[in-house]
């Protein structure tokens, strides 16, 4: 049965991949290095895992303190209205002028008009048929041109420019002879070297991304002459169709409204009266039609061409050199809604409602569009607080984007990659986080982002050697490596999710087998970030997931010790980390929780060098006083694997490390976690290990004299430490350790009563200071009987009784998991209240 809890500790964030030192720093007082920030050993305020990085809390802010959503793309809604407002007036005046020329003129006039006036009445209404149809199609065709992927990039607009240098270069490369292949394909490996790896963000190459099914853009509508005949193109044909149509029509309505050589009536002829009327009203619309379309195509032009609105807009957006394409796209989508529909409906359009339309498109090239949309604005401060809510509001938008980061194909790396970052903004926030969480298959594909893994082995005597994917020239594993623990360490914060974690096939194995560093990377001076920050997201993972509470932190602390690597990778980092000390600090943590289970106590103690790597670092001197919370941590984990572990106090014994944790005593850093661990080798070596545990009696000075002196934490670790040490003196022993430091024992004992007196309530900064103090009093009314009429006229027994009745839960516990008690004391508190005084009443009678 496991005798030390099933709940954990409180788990940690993020940080740097280079330490912090004013981090450490802040870890510690001035007075006496006791740690500012509470420990396993004593209870926490709040609920377990409370603690989030600075971006989460931001998340946290309220509402009136986050600053407004600017909105770049409502300069194009605008344009798109008031383009739509031109060009419905123009249409309007068109139709009735068709209307009136088909019912009017030509109904009513066609044998009265004069020869030239049907001539220009049938070549305007030709001609505006023309425009009418071309106006309709071309937006379609322009519409559809926005979707070429190709035209993303300068480089690509260039190559479109230049069609026929690209003849040339083929013709070229024909001729030449014939280059022999590469023998194998370059790999960035993750090699130590002072050159720059490959940046997280790849850029990609943005090559068209191939389908079974043609792309309208590219369509070729006759079999030669492929250029000219491409969708694409058709679209420009058709805009200058209508910029011709449109000026011929102004031509022939201005001459005839000009010169008006209508025809001369006669007198006698009465149905020709309202002839010149009727061809003024037409020549009139025609006209105005011709002029409101001109207009809108010079206003057009002035906006996008002069102005450069688009381009403006895609720098206020900030979607860089490809982006020009998606705000082009969502131009003409606005456009068409304003002239299909109400003039109003392209304002209700914005870009991240339209992005979450594409995403979840058949078409790579719209799902590429959308995914870049949505990453742009994800990791963009202006636009992540709006963006992140409509995503995550959205479940099927959320679904897509989790079914993403199962696509391997290398033509989808881009659309994976950008799905793979928006998860893990999303996962910043807690509601998101569980919603992802909840997602059917969500953790399997987080899982597939790590590219490792192990060949299967025939033989069931050995292990397959571990194969991590890195870099070609093609796919970038390390990218997705990066995103893939650091979704898996924001969904962590959340310990029910921790389970799920601990649920996926092949998912512990695989962040453990990320832990591995090798001797060269820990202390090559010139090691990149990036090999260093892998090591770091996948220990804090492990540290996560390994503080869990309840029934799931305990399945996953026994399977994460289980996994045979998990202990020797995180010795590895302990000896050789020396210049990572961040990495040793988050490697400490996990064994401490680790050590929670006793099956991994014995795990972690059996595990050769990691009890003397830890004392190596707990008694190392040479560290910067800027990295003492390293040796902090060591000493706090050595303490964890002594409690109630026979075999790790017999392994410690054997280190023979008695004289160093005596002179740790002494220093003001070690000796809150040096006095814990004396007190738990002598409390649960055995009687097996009394030789070697008398002599850590020659510490008895230094603990009586901090009883005396000290107070709070410092305090109650060494009457904690005094209790088990001082019972293996006799009371010879004792009064040459009271002659020594010039105490006497009425004065140890007024000091105890007076602890009792001072923490009439269980204290949550020192919860087991009155238990040590009883404790203390046991030893010396058992060393001496004069002691018990000393604590007798002292009037202790007032005070035992007020112990007796404020006595709680939190003194019955050795260590805490947040609120939770692990760990509980062989003695329950009120029996120990209940021998004291039982002591003291044995005097009387």
């Amino acid at each position: 049965m496991d005798h030390k809890g099933s709940s954990s500790i409180e788990s940690g964030g993020a940080g740097s991949v280079h330490i912090q030192i004013s981090k450490l720093k802040s870890k510690f007082s001035d007075d006496g290095g006791e740690t500012t920030s509470p420990t396993i050993f004593e209870p926490q305020n709040g609920s377990i895992g409370t603690k989030t990085s600075s971006t989460a809390a931001a998340n946290e802010l309220p509402p009136t303190t986050r600053p407004s959503i600017r909105a770049p793309e409502k300069k194009l809604t605008l344009f798109a209205l008031r383009l739509a407002v031109l060009e419905k007036t123009a249409s309007g005046l068109g139709t009735l002028g068709f209307i009136w020329a088909t019912v009017v003129l030509l109904g009513g006039f066609a044998i009265t008009l004069d020869k030239t006036d049907f001539w220009y009445i049938t070549v305007i209404l030709l001609i505006e048929g023309t425009r009418i149809f071309s106006r309709s199609r071309e937006l379609e065709w322009q519409h559809q041109a926005t979707w070429t992927i190709t035209d993303v990039g300068i480089s690509s607009f260039r190559a479109i420019k230049s069609s026929s240098n690209s003849v040339i270069r083929t013709i070229k490369s024909a001729c030449r002879p014939v280059l022999p292949s590469r023998t194998g394909t370059q790999l960035h490996r993750r090699e130590l070297s002072g050159e720059k790896t490959r940046p997280d963000r790849k850029i990609w190459s943005g090559q068209k991304l191939p389908t079974r099914t043609w792309t309208t853009s590219e369509v070729p509508l006759l079999p030669y002459a492929k250029w000219v005949f491409l969708s694409k193109n058709v679209s420009r044909v058709l805009y200058w169709l209508q910029i011709a149509s449109a000026v011929a029509c102004v031509a022939l309505s201005t001459m005839k409204l000009v010169h008006r050589n209508y025809g001369e009536v006669e007198k006698d002829h009465s149905d020709k009266r309202n002839r010149k009327a009727a061809l003024i009203i037409f020549y009139s619309l025609a006209l105005s039609e011709a002029l409101l379309f001109l207009l809108e195509k010079a206003y057009w032009e002035y906006k996008v061409s002069f102005t450069r609105l688009l381009d403006s807009v895609n720098k206020d957006c900030e979607l860089g050199e490809s982006g020009l394409v998606s705000i082009r796209r969502f131009f003409y989508d606005a456009y068409s809604r304003c002239i299909n529909g109400s003039i109003f409906d392209g304002l209700k359009m914005d870009m991240v409602s339209f992005a979450m339309e594409l995403l979840a498109s058949s078409s790579p090239d719209e799902q590429l569009i959308g995914a870049r949309i949505l990453r742009k604005f994800s990791v963009n401060p202006r636009f992540s607080e709006d963006t992140l809510q409509k995503i995550g509001i959205s479940l099927p938008v959320m679904e897509r984007l989790v079914e993403m980061l199962n696509w391997k194909d290398i033509d989808e790396e881009e659309i994976r990659y950008s799905a793979a970052e928006i998860i893990s903004k999303l996962s910043g926030r807690k509601q998101n986080s569980l919603r992802i969480a909840g997602i059917a298959g969500s953790m399997e594909s987080i899982s597939s982002l790590l590219h490792v893994s192990r060949s299967h082995s025939c033989a069931c005597d050995e292990i397959s050697e571990k194969r991590i994917i890195v870099d070609t020239e093609n796919y970038g594993s390390w990218s997705f490596n990066h995103l893939g623990l650091q979704i898996l360490k924001k969904l962590a914060r959340d310990h029910d999710i921790c389970g799920k974690i601990g649920n996926t096939k092949g998912l512990l194995p695989k962040i453990v087998d990320f832990t591995l560093a090798e001797e060269r990377l820990l202390k090559h001076p010139t090691v990149t970030p990036s090999q260093i920050v892998t090591v770091k997201r996948s220990l804090q993972v492990l540290k996560m997931l390994a503080s869990t509470a309840g029934t799931a932190g305990k399945q996953l602390r026994k399977e994460i010790s289980e996994i045979v690597f998990t202990i020797s990778y995180i010795r590895d980092i302990l000896r050789h980390g020396g210049n990572q000390p961040e990495l040793q600090i988050l490697g400490i943590e996990i064994l401490t929780s680790l050590a929670i289970e006793e099956d991994a106590t014995e795990r972690i103690g059996g595990t050769g060098g990691v009890l003397r790597v830890l004392f190596d670092i707990f008694f190392n001197d040479e560290i910067p006083e800027s990295y003492c919370h390293v040796r902090s941590c060591a000493g706090e984990a050595i303490a964890m694997l002594a409690l109630e572990s026979k075999n790790s106090c017999r392994r410690i014994l054997k280190l023979r490390i008695n004289e160093d944790l005596v002179r740790a005593l002494e220093n003001p850093l070690l000796r809150v976690n040096a006095a814990r661990i004396l007190r738990n080798l002598c409390a649960y070596s055995g009687s097996d290990g009394f030789e070697k545990l008398k002599g850590l009696t020659a510490a008895a000075p230094i603990i009586l004299e901090a009883i005396m002196k000290e107070e709070n934490k410092l305090q109650e670790v060494m009457l904690g430490a005094g209790a088990c040490i001082f019972k293996f003196m006799n009371s010879q022993d004792s009064r040459i350790m009271y002659e020594r430091c010039g105490i006497r024992e009425f004065d140890l004992a007024h000091r105890i009563f007076m602890v009792l007196k001072k923490y009439r309530h269980p204290s949550i900064k020192v919860p087991s200071i009155r238990r040590c103090a009883i404790e203390m009093a046991i030893w010396m009314m058992r060393d001496n009987n004069t002691n018990i009429r000393s604590f007798e006229s002292l009037g202790i027994m007032e005070e035992l009784d007020s112990v007796m009745e404020t006595t709680s839960e939190l003194e019955n516990f050795n260590i805490f998991s947040g609120t939770v008690g692990l760990c509980r004391y062989k003695m329950a508190m009120d029996s120990l209240v209940g021998i004291a005084i039982q002591l003291l009443e044995e005097v009387k009678n």
